[in-house]
């Protein structure tokens, strides 16, 4: 699958990159053992920050800043980081949804980069993340329609799927044996993405019973 990232997006935002890793997991409810780490990482993360100093979280600032590029109001659409970690801080946890999701999320959370995990079956062709034109929506995932007009966003040949505020139904990860695409979303350049990759892959590993995880970085 060729992913790439659009020429408007780069002039826009010219740190702007992809870490990508692509796997295939059995895709279960998370075992006792898992959401033990899950629930001991949010309350360390609730001991380190405060609702004022989430928003200066190098990766996280870096996303409000690309969407003040373009042209998309980082205070009415958090991004998915940034998100999160407001309601861990406020201890009001985040839901339990199967192993993937919540290791996207434990690696979200821990290191300030806003992520999708996408269930390759449903996707079709190559993949750019291009800013969503004026007025562009898809239904979300819990939501019936969101609002993805100037966001960055992930699309396809069949449309958009995800970004980095909130992810289509479409491709969402659902149980059982699943191709998938992860994809940590970048605005302040390579920096330590690869360290990322590596701990997402070794979490990958450890539990949802995957073999192999192809990383590469765009």
């Amino acid at each position: 699958m060729n992913i790439s990232i659009s020429k408007e997006v780069r002039a826009r935002c010219p740190e702007a990159a992809l870490g990508i890793l692509q796997y295939e997991a059995q895709v279960a409810p998370s075992s006792s053992a898992l959401l033990e780490l899950f629930e001991h990482t949010l309350r360390e993360l609730s001991e380190c920050h405060t609702l004022a100093s989430i928003a200066q979280i190098p990766h996280i600032a870096a996303t409000r800043s690309a969407y003040k590029a373009l042209g998309k109001s980082p205070h009415e659409y958090r991004n998915a980081a940034e998100a999160m970690l407001r309601r861990i801080v406020k201890n009001n946890g985040l839901y339990h949804i199967n192993n993937v999701v919540e290791i996207n999320n434990l690696i979200s959370v821990s290191s300030g980069y806003s992520i999708g995990s996408y269930d390759v079956s449903q996707l079709q062709g190559d993949v750019i993340l291009a800013r969503a034109g004026e007025g562009v929506h898809y239904e979300g995932i819990g939501k019936a329609s969101v609002n993805i007009e100037y966001l960055p966003t992930l699309c396809d040949a069949l449309g958009p799927f995800g970004n980095p505020t909130s992810d289509s139904q479409r491709a969402m990860i659902q149980k059982g044996r699943r191709s998938i695409l992860s994809v940590l979303y970048a605005f302040d350049g390579k920096g330590d993405l690869e360290l990322w990759l590596d701990r997402f892959s070794q979490l990958l590993r450890q539990w949802c019973g995957v073999d192999t995880v192809e990383t590469r970085i765009v």
